[in-house]
């Protein structure tokens, strides 16, 4: 077995990123014990400058992308159909606003003090990806935050603290100029071992044969 760790950079409102995710677990599950992965989040804002109370989705992307209606309805579908392949939900209409993640993003970086295997940190962040893309709730407010907090048997109390404080504020924005600085500048972006890079939102069959290509070299 090879071991490697994984640095997932991403967004808590990037729909890529969930599928991206859902479809490096399959492949990693797919090498079954060829590979041992510990994965890491990384903050990455896809919206650093939206206000707390976010912006009409349709009116944000046609501003961001260009993009008519009937082309955003198109994408959306896409992203659905890739969702459910992968086991995901994307909720149809329950989206309609984009929002700031910046405490989101706090709180993972917390979630991921608290072991060494990140493993409550990979179930707040599916907890957060279903909490916005299935159920449709703010993933920037306190909490729809803490409910996920609690789902994912973290402690709540300690969380809420967190979150009315400004604790980890700089190390997230230390993290986020880190990899624009390494060029991220579209996520998702998975990198191995602090080496390979990864990017978007591949399919299953991708991840496997990167990783594998990647793993070999490591041997």
């Amino acid at each position: 077995m090879t071991t490697i760790r994984i640095d997932f950079v991403s967004d808590v409102a990037c729909p890529w990123c969930v599928i991206g995710l859902k479809s490096l677990e399959q492949a990693l599950a797919n090498l079954g014990r060829e590979v041992e992965a510990e994965i890491h989040f990384q903050p990455f804002e896809l919206n650093p400058n939206m206000p707390i109370e976010g912006q009409d989705i349709t009116e944000h992307l046609a501003q961001k992308y260009g993009a008519s209606p009937a082309q955003l309805e198109v994408t959306r579908e896409a992203i659905r159909a890739r969702g459910a392949e992968l086991g995901f939900v994307f909720g149809v209409g329950k989206r309609s606003r984009i929002y700031n993640t910046f405490d989101s993003h706090r709180m993972l970086h917390w979630a991921g003090l608290q072991d060494e295997q990140c493993i409550k940190q990979r179930a707040l962040k599916h907890a957060l990806f279903a909490a916005y893309f299935t159920d449709g709730f703010n993933p920037g407010e306190h909490e729809t935050i803490l409910r996920a907090v609690a789902q994912v048997g973290l402690d709540v109390t300690a969380a809420r603290a967190v979150l009315e404080s400004d604790r980890y504020a700089t190390e997230v924005r230390a993290q986020e100029e880190h990899y624009l600085a390494r060029g991220i500048h579209s996520v998702p972006a998975v990198i191995v071992d602090d080496k390979h890079l990864i990017h978007g939102g591949q399919p299953p069959e991708v991840f496997e044969q990167a990783l594998r290509q990647i793993t070999s070299i490591l041997v």
